[in-house]
């Protein structure tokens, strides 16, 4: 299983990260791998969104399936990957000092066999975690 946590503070309070990341069609704007979100579920926001993102991580594409299993309004959302790549990941907000906000991003994803298995886990984390880590530089752009 690949464990990956990341985190960023954004000059920018808890409310305003949140009234942009609650918007989850906009993650393709700050998300360099996530090519395109398109919902499969009538919900747009809360728990039981479900959408589908194109990933594109270096000449690797596929298909996240993922819906949302926690909301916690200005706080906090988790999904749960259903597609070949399974698992969960969580988004995290907290207060920050002087306004700002600590943006926190971790995921527990578990590859099929034909992408490595557990061996695979291990070659992606560092890869996604580095990538991760650029998404969050540009979340935080958008505030500066």
């Amino acid at each position: 299983m690949a464990r990956i946590r990341v985190s960023v503070v954004i000059p920018a309070s808890p409310r305003q990260v949140w009234d942009d990341v609650r918007n989850i069609s906009s993650h393709v704007e700050w998300m360099t791998d996530a090519l395109a979100i398109r919902f499969t579920s009538e919900r747009r926001s809360g728990t039981g969104e479900a959408f589908d993102c194109d990933t594109r991580v270096g000449p690797f594409r596929m298909t996240d399936r993922m819906e949302i299993t926690d909301w916690e309004e200005g706080r906090m959302i988790g999904i749960r990957h259903v597609g070949w790549v399974r698992g969960t990941g969580r988004f995290t907000l907290r207060p920050a000092r002087h306004g700002r906000t600590r943006f926190t991003w971790q995921e527990r994803l578990q590859f099929p066999w034909w992408m490595g298995g557990p061996a695979g886990a291990l070659v992606a984390a560092p890869i996604m975690r580095r990538i991760w880590r650029g998404n969050l530089a540009n979340l935080r752009q958008r505030f500066e």
